[in-house]
């Protein structure tokens, strides 16, 4: 897993199931964070699940959180502003 620190905050990889019985961080798929979400891929609802629960496991606000490319597919890169790799990687995989 690759948490990357960038000038205001740290960027990683995220591999999305959409459909799932439960939210969940499953652990690593190659460089990504495999997560599983319960909402379908339509009409940005699996993206803003995603927000949400990475916002709520990483304990910042939503705002700080944002899908930097991947929008359409499974494969994301996200970006959480104002939180350091190490710490995000503690948050989210510890």
């Amino acid at each position: 897993m690759k948490f990357s620190d960038t000038g205001g905050g740290v960027a990683f990889a995220v591999r999305v199931v959409p459909r799932a019985q439960k939210n969940a961080i499953q652990g690593e798929l190659g460089d990504a964070l495999k997560v599983r979400l319960c909402a379908p891929p339509v009409d940005g609802a699996a993206n803003a699940a995603l927000m949400e629960f990475l916002a709520d496991k990483a304990g910042v606000p939503r705002s700080r959180v944002r899908i930097v490319s991947g929008t359409t597919g499974r494969n994301k890169r996200v970006e959480i502003a104002g939180l350091a790799a190490a710490e995000a990687e503690k948050r989210l995989l510890g």
